[in-house]
């Protein structure tokens, strides 16, 4: 039974320092799976929120820089003015994740009213924990019929 515990507690600690290893590992270049996944879930977890309209949670996913100079309050008004496609979106999927010293760019196509949006968002890494820093959209061509 002694074996026991200590597996299961050596195993514990293992884990533990493999997840923050992954963050901690930052090489310029294309994110790792385990990088992508882990960014996704953060980007993943702020839309949904927004759909939501949980503003609270989607602003917990902003970074601490982000949160120390946008309030809540702006925070909405950006997001109703600038960003309603996150409100309203249809669905979403991920691109390109690339690292670049601290920082991660991660590409995202989000449907909207019959509209196609990319997305770059810049998330932070600092120490193990991931922040939203912002995000620039911009609408897909739509196909001229002549």
């Amino acid at each position: 039974m002694r074996r026991v515990l200590v597996f299961g507690l050596l195993v514990v600690i293992l884990s533990g320092c493999a997840q923050k290893a992954e963050t901690q590992k930052l090489a310029d270049g294309t994110c790792s799976i385990a990088q992508s996944k882990s960014v996704e879930k953060h980007i993943s977890g702020q839309i949904d929120a927004l759909a939501k309209k949980d503003w609270e949670q989607a602003f917990s996913f902003a970074s601490e820089s982000f949160q120390e100079n946008i309030g809540l309050e702006q925070f909405i008004r950006i997001i109703n003015g600038q960003y309603t496609m996150l409100i309203e979106n249809q669905g979403y999927r991920f691109s390109e994740c690339e690292i670049d010293v601290d920082k991660v760019t991660q590409k995202v196509e989000v449907t909207s009213n019959g509209s196609v949006y990319y997305l770059t968002y810049r998330v932070s890494i600092n120490g193990s924990k991931l922040g939203i820093e912002g995000a620039v959209a911009g609408v897909a061509d739509t196909p001229v019929t002549v």
